[in-house]
């Protein structure tokens, strides 16, 4: 039997990889233009900080993460998604005595999913915590800066969905209008549905079972029970994007999927991936902090896959690079090429030296490693202090076929290529 990797995980290599790491490139650029520092948390977290913080009535923690326990019987889970190891790092880096907090990440997270079209049980997200700040205008910018990633990277087949989950007060009165409305149907919902019903009716808005979501067209609207800070801070937040020109749309619906979110709720939605349409969301998340231990401290948020954008961007090609290939004329110069060739990549050029075959087999060997550009020499070339620079790959480089440069001109000759 030949070795596989696991079901619903797989290598990433190639221009999938490559996609991948543009996408993280771009974002961490932009991300810097709102303030946004890096952090990177590690995969393997106690199973409390997930159980504590993505709450019981969760898919995710019912049915979908990986837990364990180590050597010393300790329960440890693979984080399934990284706002609650963000949070627990700025609790264990005291990181709360310095706000606002702005950080960005990005890495595997892992659920046990079934598998399919841009979802993966190992599958890759990107996110942002915006922590200290209570204003409507943080969530405006947390769904600004999405909106300026996906523009830049030339993502346009998608909508922002947006919704009001109001303050903890409105929920809890909204929880009770739904118990009551749902409990006339209990029978006939659905049995995840069934065991939401007391614990946390919200959820049951946002199943996907066409039985459940006939039952919940009638449900009574949550506007009816907001208070009115709730609706202010809203209102807040449709002006910010307005005035952006972001363009949104209401979804009554929208309720994410974990317990920690209050006010504003958010999800990119795209026509473009089938069934799975969501490309990710958000939202604030004021209670979050203090429930898992630390001070009350507001924030807001959002993550999105990198498998699904990955899909979804244009074209794509990595900017062409000089590539170079050294190939030396004679086996006494194999030192010299070694030399040149270490040279070159410490003045920043891609550079592979090819020293088996014939001339005719080495070009051939640098063709096939992409090299488009080639330093050749013999003793003769050596002694003259010059090297014949020879283009290779059919690509749009400003030279000659052939030119003899002098090696003390080599490197801003080919910086000249570029």
């Amino acid at each position: 039997m030949s070795l596989q990797p696991v079901r619903g995980m797989r290598d990433l290599l190639g221009e999938e990889l490559d996609r991948q790491k543009h996408i993280v490139k771009t974002a961490e650029e932009i991300a810097t233009l709102y303030n946004y520092e890096s952090i990177e948390t590690p995969i393997v977290e106690y199973t409390s900080v997930f159980k504590r913080t993505l709450g019981e009535t969760s898919d995710i923690v019912g049915k979908e993460m990986y837990t364990f326990s180590d050597r010393n019987n300790e329960s440890m889970t693979l984080r399934p998604e990284g706002t609650a190891s963000v949070i627990r790092a700025i609790i264990s880096e005291k990181l709360t005595q310095t706000l606002p907090q702005k950080r960005i990440y990005s890495g595997p997270m892992f659920r046990y999913e079934r598998p399919q079209k841009g979802r993966y049980r190992q599958f890759y997200q990107l996110g942002v915590e915006y922590l200290g700040q209570d204003s409507p205008f943080a969530d405006v910018e947390c769904i600004a800066l999405a909106d300026h990633i996906l523009k830049t990277l030339g993502i346009v087949d998608y909508k922002i969905n947006l919704n009001t989950l109001g303050d903890m007060e409105s929920r809890q009165s909204y929880k009770g209008a739904l118990i009551k409305y749902f409990s006339k149907y209990e029978n006939d919902l659905s049995e995840d549905s069934q065991s939401r019903l007391h614990r946390n009716p919200l959820r049951i808005l946002d199943s996907k079972d066409e039985n459940d979501q006939k039952i919940s067209a009638n449900t009574p609207k949550f506007e009816a029970y907001l208070s009115s800070e709730s609706k202010a801070f809203f209102e807040t937040v449709l002006n910010g994007l307005n005035i952006l020109k972001i363009d949104f749309e209401l979804n009554p619906h929208l309720v994410r999927g974990l317990d920690y979110y209050c006010h504003t709720a958010f999800e990119f939605k795209t026509t473009s991936l089938g069934a799975q349409d969501a490309l990710g969301g958000g939202g604030r998340y004021d209670g979050l902090m203090q429930q898992m231990g630390g001070p009350s401290i507001p924030g807001v948020g959002w993550a999105v896959g990198l498998d699904r954008l990955a899909l979804l961007l244009p074209e794509f090609q990595t900017k062409p690079s000089l590539r170079i290939a050294v190939i030396p004329i004679g086996d006494e110069l194999e030192l010299e090429a070694i030399r040149l060739t270490q040279e070159l990549r410490l003045k920043g050029f891609t550079s592979e030296i090819f020293l088996k075959g014939n001339l005719g087999k080495r070009f051939r060997q640098a063709d096939k490693a992409l090299c488009n550009i080639a330093v050749v020499f013999g003793s003769d070339e050596l002694a003259q202090k010059k090297v014949k620079v020879r283009k290779l790959q059919s690509v749009e480089i400003e030279t000659n076929k052939e030119t003899f440069v002098d090696s003390s001109q080599l490197i801003s000759h080919l910086s000249s290529l570029i």
